[in-house]
């Protein structure tokens, strides 16, 4: 086992170079590297004091994509529903939602859905593992909803601008598909398994895990359940990708109303879980998806990038914090090392060294 001194240095290491990644990628929305020698190291895309001159002009989309990007709190705390154990009030669900938004886009460390979890399980007597089952299928239904729109994004005006994409989509759809199947079998046999390695007296642990899952995973236990829940995690994804749609059309991007899944694509497959230099990739992949795939000017590209991330955040956090207010959690309760941070991080080490008691 790794000494904590190497640990901690290991957590620095991974924000400095998440630090300097985000900087270089940010940077070279608005600069190219010039590294001949002749005249300035940096070289500006475009004149920056147009791009400032002209930001008060793209209020007339920043607005509607801002009331989009806030109605995935509401349309995901609907879709959360389909995938609990039981019913839970939609006003608790909705508080809930808005909090891990909050904490994602607020506090280090994108613990929003982790939250979320938490203070489900604490408020409404579920495991806590079931409430992560539940979330985590939300999770897939929506990757697996943002693939078959960037399929249907293959019909549009940018078919043939898309068709060089075709590759590596049909493996993000492979993946997807595996995914969906790993989590069948986990709803089918996870309780199974967990009854076994009870009579065996083998790893505890896992057996309380896989028992747990089985409990949250509970909706993929039926081909209706699933689609149900498929259906319910359309508005998730067709919100944001109809904002960034509305943003490309501003812009000046043809047809660009029908690119938004391209954008919303392009973000969710750049940004893979634990890469430290989220901020970055989302400046680096947006603008360069609608510069060089779309056709945008690297000006409006760049104020796109911007102006999308600051209205995704902004909405957000706007809408997260009234719901943090209306629950009276403090902000520092919800970073890493706060109080709700450290009971949620005992309350699950607690679940995970519980016997598991499977019905039956």
């Amino acid at each position: 086992m790794m000494p904590p001194a190497g640990r901690t240095f290991l957590k620095a290491l991974a924000v400095v170079v998440g630090v300097v990644l985000s900087v270089v990628l940010i940077t070279s929305v608005f600069f190219q590297l010039n590294p001949r020698g002749a005249g300035p190291l940096l070289v500006p895309r475009f004149p920056l004091e147009k791009l400032i001159r002209d930001l008060p002009g793209h209020l007339r989309w920043l607005i509607p994509f801002m009331l989009l990007s806030a109605a995935i709190i509401p349309l995901r705390a609907v879709q959360w529903q389909r995938t609990l154990s039981k019913p839970v009030p939609l006003l608790e669900r909705y508080h809930l939602v808005a909090i891990g938004a909050f904490t994602h886009n607020a506090v280090p460390g994108k613990l929003g859905d982790v939250m979320r979890s938490f203070l489900m399980s604490r408020t409404q007597r579920i495991p806590f593992l079931q409430s992560l089952g539940s979330v985590l299928v939300c999770k897939l239904l929506e990757f697996a909803a943002l693939m078959g729109l960037l399929a249907v994004s293959f019909l549009g005006p940018f078919g043939e601008t898309m068709s060089g994409f075709a590759g590596p989509l049909r493996i993000a759809v492979g993946v997807c598909v595996g995914l969906v199947v790993l989590v069948v079998l986990l709803a089918h046999y996870a309780l199974p398994l967990a009854r076994w390695l009870e009579r065996k007296h083998r790893l505890p642990r896992a057996r309380h895990l896989l028992g747990h899952m089985s409990e949250g995973l509970g909706t993929a236990r039926s081909f209706r359940g699933m689609a149900k829940a498929l259906l319910f995690s359309v508005g998730p994804v067709l919100a944001p990708a109809l904002a960034y749609g509305f943003a490309l059309r501003a812009i000046g991007v043809r047809g660009g109303l029908f690119a938004g899944a391209v954008i919303l694509g392009a973000i969710a497959l750049g940004q893979a879980p634990g890469v430290p230099a989220g901020t970055g990739i989302y400046f680096g992949v947006t603008s360069g998806v609608a510069r060089n795939l779309l056709g945008a000017t690297a000006e409006d590209a760049a104020a796109f990038a911007l102006l999308t991330w600051l209205g995704t955040v902004m909405s957000q956090v706007v809408v997260g914090a009234l719901s943090v207010r209306f629950r009276g959690i403090r902000l520092k309760d919800l970073r890493k090392g706060g109080s709700l941070a450290r009971e949620a991080t005992s309350h699950v080490a607690h679940e995970a060294v519980q016997p598991v008691h499977t019905p039956g």
